[in-house]
């Protein structure tokens, strides 16, 4: 997320930023946005540490149409059972020429909390983009070589796929 905000924000007017799946549990992403100057807003179903806004409704974002300037999400959607749904509130509280980051997995073991529904691919968050009327700037998976794969595969080690989505003019 830190290389992403370096890449895409470097040059821009700080604004606001919605975090969702906030909560706490293997740190944050308050720090990387506050210290650029953003107003950082964390969002999760589940109450706790860095959790601004409690989220009745994953599929109902409680923010204004085009309020927010960044939308960010790291280890989230695998989590949400419609995703898609998700995606479109995004789009919808995004203000046009905002951005969203999402990090997702692409690979590693079942971690359900409370649920641990899918895997993303850049095709997946090509298409989801697509359905959200959302521009893509950059996906990517970050695969080992091939060399390295069964290793990876035999032990279950985490991998991401990487999105940077624009809202429309």
């Amino acid at each position: 997320m830190n290389r992403l905000a370096a890449r895409y924000l470097n040059g821009t007017t700080a604004g606001t930023v919605v975090d969702i799946g906030s909560l706490d549990i293997n740190g944050s992403y308050r720090a990387i946005f506050e210290s650029r100057g953003w107003r950082y807003v964390g969002c999760d179903a589940a109450p706790g540490k860095n959790v601004d806004v409690l989220l009745a409704d994953p599929y109902a974002l409680p923010f204004e149409d085009g309020s927010a300037d960044l939308v960010v999400s790291g280890q989230a959607l695998e989590h949400i059972e419609f995703f898609w749904l998700t995606m479109a509130e995004i789009a919808r509280i995004l203000r046009p020429g905002g951005l969203a980051f999402l990090i997702a997995p692409s690979r590693g073991p079942e971690h359900r909390f409370p649920v641990d529904c899918w895997r993303f691919y850049p095709d997946g968050f090509r298409a989801l983009a697509r359905w959200a009327r959302l521009e893509v700037l950059h996906a990517q998976t970050d695969w080992p070589e091939r060399r390295w794969w069964r290793r990876f595969r035999d032990q279950g080690i985490w991998g991401d796929t990487v999105g940077v989505f624009r809202k429309p003019a």
